[in-house]
């Protein structure tokens, strides 16, 4: 493992059932490596003894154990199962819950903040007196502008009433992920209280996606999260990666209270951008406090800040109306990665490394179609729990060679990657629908919901759609002038050969992707082939001709 970040695990903050990790980068800086090193110091209590795990001689075998575990030699001729290097080591069921629970609240908590109530309520023992008395002594500890105002009393009284619950299950979720965004706000100076934002955000999901395309726990624009070297393509998005996000949201914060010098108007710009923020400011007559300029901004960004402060009072004087953490035993950063060298899915992983498929999307979020790519000039981590990860890197090979292997005989090959600067923009014509159009271009029609935040089929004329297309759009009219020459096309490559030579590494699937209008079963037809092993050296024909 390559390991650029490190994560420290004090040794008080396990004790108090929390974690804090600390993370260093390498001289060149880059982001492309997220390897991890797991440095924990536990309590007694929680501490786990780890013995050095031997290198397992494994080898791939043809049958099946149940029916669905592939059999692996170990050593001698007996046959066995990866098993788990503890049986204590079970993920804690609270947090696939409470996180998987927690993804729901999202557009609950959006609606929220999009329509501030401003009713009067008064089921909640809280005086004013008292708001008023809380809100002077968190003033005097943030850089926030935080005082007493009616707004901010009637949305912390509706949170306390209304949203409660989520308020609770935002109190326990948060000790998975505060953490890591204290450690990242820190490295770019900026206020510890803006971890709160992403409760606000995103309702702590990182795959969450509002309905103009905002993704990931802070919610980024795909223009924004490539300013700050957000990668997207049809495998990857990391703007739901936890790291990789925050440390963005972290240097765009900055960036923004380095023109407002003034964290709550750095706050409204996050939300509408610094140009509405701008002409806010104007059309007050030139004031420059949020609560002056509030009525000049948008709807959504004028319910934003009370809700981010109204979050901030709950979660500092949670206790004192009722709510507690239910504390986790087993934190979000005991976790370590490893560079990826080869193509993998979850599956694969979750049949080899004994780990649910729902863990590990909750560990690697931002791999969307819950694949691992392997792309010329990148480098991909897997995120796995520490007690699994040396069973990873003890049998890696061997787990290559597994997928390989499985992935050489799929009759249909895995999504081809799509950089997302190639996508089009395409306009609704009269009779179209989600079908044709996906056809069109190569893709599912989910996905084409998902890229546009659709809900329903429905589509209208002149409504334009972002696509990633996976294979060229070609015209009626281009179709008819080679229609003349169907078998042409359909047996010679592109490039005008008629011969591929088996290079150490290519499949049947490789060589086809290479040479359009080619298939695996042309192939095998063509050259003779029952099966999928190729031998480096062999010269396979790429048409149905006779030299």
């Amino acid at each position: 493992m390559n390991q650029i970040f490190k994560i420290a695990v004090s040794t008080a903050l396990l004790f108090s059932a929390s974690s804090l990790f600390a993370q260093e980068m390498d001289s060149t800086g880059t982001k492309q490596t997220n390897s991890k090193e797991v440095l924990l110091e536990s309590s007694e209590e929680d501490s786990v003894s780890v013995q050095p795990i031997k290198p397992l001689n494994l080898k791939i075998a043809e049958d099946k154990i149940d029916g669905n575990t592939i059999a692996i030699s170990v050593g001698d001729d007996s046959k066995t199962k990866l098993m788990d290097l503890e049986e204590a080591r079970r993920y804690d069921s609270l947090w696939l819950k409470e996180l998987h629970d927690s993804a729901q609240l999202f557009s609950e908590l959006l609606l929220e903040v999009q329509n501030p109530s401003e009713e009067e309520i008064t089921m909640v023992d809280l005086p004013t007196d008292t708001l008023k008395a809380r809100l002077a002594l968190l003033d005097e500890k943030t850089p926030f502008n935080i005082s007493y105002n009616s707004s901010l009393e009637s949305v912390i009284k509706s949170f306390l009433v209304r949203k409660k619950d989520l308020m609770q299950r935002m109190i326990t979720a948060s000790q998975f992920y505060f953490p890591l965004f204290e450690q990242e706000l820190d490295n770019q100076d900026v206020p510890l209280e803006i971890k709160y934002l992403a409760i606000i955000e995103s309702a702590l999901n990182p795959r969450a996606r509002s309905r103009v395309g905002a993704k990931g726990l802070w919610q980024f624009m795909y223009g924004t999260g490539k300013m700050y070297g957000l990668e997207v393509s049809s495998y990857v998005d990391e703007r739901n990666d936890p790291i990789f996000a925050t440390k963005a949201a972290a240097k765009y914060l900055s960036k923004l209270h380095g023109i407002f010098n003034d964290w709550d108007l750095a706050l409204a710009a996050y939300n509408s951008g610094p140009g509405n923020v701008n002409k806010a400011i104007r059309r007050s007559g030139g004031y420059k406090n949020y609560w002056n300029i509030r009525r000049n901004l948008p709807r959504e960004t004028a319910g934003y800040l009370p809700a981010f402060l109204a979050t901030m009072y709950i979660f500092e004087y949670a206790e004192e109306h009722g709510l507690q953490y239910k504390k986790a035993d087993r934190p979000y950063f005991e976790t370590d990665t490893v560079h990826v060298k080869n193509l993998i899915t979850f599956d694969q992983i979750s049949k080899l490394v004994d780990i649910s498929k729902e863990e590990l999307e909750m560990l690697n979020p931002a791999y969307k179609l819950n694949i691992i790519p392997k792309i010329k000039g990148k480098t991909y981590a897997l995120r796995l729990p520490v007690t699994k990860i040396g069973k990873f890197v003890s049998n890696e090979e061997a787990i290559y060679a597994y997928a390989k292997k499985e992935l050489d005989s799929l009759e249909k090959p895995l999504p081809q990657l799509t950089q997302a600067k190639n996508q089009v923009r395409y306009k609704v014509r009269s009779g179209d629908y989600l079908g044709r159009i996906a056809e069109r271009y190569g893709v599912g029609v989910s996905q084409i919901k998902r890229w546009n935040g659709l809900r329903s089929n429905n589509l209208r004329v002149g409504q334009r759609l972002t696509i990633f297309p996976r294979k060229p759009y070609i015209s009626k009219q281009a179709v008819a002038k080679t229609s003349t020459s169907k078998s042409s096309t359909a047996t010679l490559a592109s490039n005008g050969s008629k011969v591929h030579t088996v290079k150490e590494g290519d499949s049947l699937w490789t060589i086809s992707r290479k040479y359009p209008g080619v298939s695996i079963e042309n192939l095998r037809k063509w050259n003779g082939l029952s099966g999928n092993n190729l031998k480096p050296g062999t010269k396979l024909k790429l048409c149905d001709c006779s030299s």
